[in-house]
């Protein structure tokens, strides 16, 4: 199950690394290059940790989001401890899931939501969870070997965490309709096209072009970037928490269907999926 009462982060155990510069920037890493960065519930748990650290942190005017390793987040960690929720019954499965997700989606808004902007230095692959988390950020920066994609359908399970409505905000819901049903890959060419990341930079300067980015950030007078921030995100979030729900539903529906079963199991023994729509 979902570990929801701890507030540390044992030795050895992070998923994420906090560190704060004097120049304002808060760079927050995701720091488990070994397993290319892959998403956990225990992630999750960290994330919010650490968005409740920042929130009030007057040191802090602005979020630098990157990753070590060749990967910003490949998705999901299936070898993860707790990754499957269980229950006693369909019924109750199902109900685990769904609050469960309810839990993440309430951890992601407080990252999301942070007053301070977040600007995201991707390289590398950014799948799944990965693509989600970089959308949650306010400012996008991409190497060109940037790939990006939401491959959930292909392994039997919905969108979990609003990277499809997110795509349909930035690029309209035929682009997030396109990606999203089909699980197809797009470089970061055509992320930039699509209006889903803002600068695309050689591998070797993107993260300098993102700490630049976020020092002019954070050169600025606070109260009003943080203003700007929540005006906008009031203009184009309208209406987000609730198909929130109804991904929260369609995740726990998908994620307790055999078809996900099914999906897993044909992509750890690499051979064609049968989904059977049960």
């Amino acid at each position: 199950m979902i570990e929801t009462t701890r507030t540390d982060i044992p030795e050895g155990e992070e998923r994420l690394r906090l560190d704060v510069e004097d120049d304002g920037i808060g760079v927050l890493t995701l720091c488990r290059p070994a397993k290319l960065n892959a998403w956990s519930w225990e992630s999750t748990r960290q994330l919010g940790l650490f968005a409740d650290r920042i929130r009030f942190d007057e040191s802090i005017r602005v979020v630098l989001l990157r990753a070590e390793g060749r990967a910003f987040c490949a998705g999901i960690d299936v070898t993860a401890p707790g990754g499957a929720i269980t229950g006693r019954t369909g019924a109750e499965r199902f109900r685990n899931y769904y609050e469960g997700i309810r839990w993440a989606h309430e951890r992601f808004a407080a990252f999301a939501r942070l007053p301070q902007p977040v600007v995201a230095a991707v390289r590398g692959h950014c799948l799944g969870f990965g693509f989600e988390l970089a959308l949650m950020a306010d400012v996008r920066v991409a190497a060109g070997d940037a790939v990006f994609a939401l491959p959930e359908t292909r392994l039997g399970v919905a969108v979990d965490a609003g990277g499809d409505l997110r795509i349909a905000r930035e690029a309209g819901a035929g682009w997030a309709k396109l990606l999203a049903l089909t699980g197809r890959r797009i470089d970061a060419a055509t992320a930039e096209r699509l209006r889903l990341v803002q600068l695309v930079t050689t591998p070797d300067e993107t993260e300098t072009t993102a700490r630049g980015l976020a020092a002019e950030i954070a050169a600025n007078a606070p109260l009003a970037v943080q203003g700007v921030k929540h005006d906008i995100d009031a203009y184009t979030d309208a209406g987000l928490a609730a198909a929130l729900d109804r991904a929260a539903v369609s995740a726990a529906l998908t994620l307790t269907s055999e078809d996900a079963r099914e999906g897993y199991a044909a992509k750890g023994a690499r051979r064609t999926v049968r989904f059977e729509g049960k």
